[in-house]
Formats: C-alpha cells, structure tokens, sequence
C-alpha cells in the first residue's frame, strides 16, 4: 500500500517561513509529477507548485518568489519551502504525486492527508 505522509506547517507570524515535506511510503516502481496543493475555507483546492520527474517546476501566481518547490527522486520526497508568509497563505495544504506502483500496474494520484498551514498578521 502505498501513502503519502506530510510533515511540518504549523503557525507562523506574517513574514515567517514554514517547511513542508511529504514522502511516499511503499514500495513505487515511479513517480511522475509531484505537487502541493492547498485548500483555504469555503475555497476550491488549488495548485500551488508542481514539479515533473526531471526537475522541471510551475507555480501559482500567488506564491511566485516567496515559494520553492524541491523533491529528492532517491527519496521518493517533495518538499515546499514558505517564506514571505502572509495571512492569505493559511489553508491547509496537500501533496500529490502521480505514482505507478509496480510496471504492471497504471499511474495513479495520491494525496497526503493535508497539513495545516495558519499565519497570523
């Protein structure tokens, strides 16, 4: 079975940085895109940053210059650094990875089970 585990968030003052890290835990043959999401409330789940297998990396308008996404391959990990934090950030956030979990099998999206992302002002 195959998961993906979030680690890190929390609170953080306007300004502030936070660390957000997520690994798949399992056995995987691949992992394709891998990505962080974030949900605030009453608002739709929207992408913040993804990355492709070969570093490539897109982000949201919102958070261009002030997030970074990075992934370790040899850990099947992602990682979203947040600086320049601001209130508008608070939601809670999720990654997501396109896996394929054996050779055999067919690409399938994982979510983490979401971390909360709170600043103050």
């Amino acid at each position: 079975q195959v998961q993906l585990v979030e680690s890190g968030g929390g609170l953080a003052q306007a300004g502030g940085s936070l660390r957000l890290s997520c690994a798949a835990s399992g056995t995987v043959a691949k992992i394709n895109d891998m990505g962080w999401y974030r949900q605030a409330p009453g608002k739709q789940r929207e992408l913040v940053a993804d990355i492709s297998s070969g570093g490539s990396t897109h982000y949201a308008d919102s958070v261009k210059g002030r997030f970074t996404i990075a992934r370790d391959n040899a850990k099947n990990a992602v990682y979203l650094q947040l600086n320049l934090l601001n209130p508008e950030d608070t939601a809670v956030y999720y990654c997501n990875a396109k896996i394929l979990r054996h050779w055999f099998a067919t690409w399938t999206d994982y979510w983490g089970q979401g971390t909360q992302v709170t600043v103050s002002s």
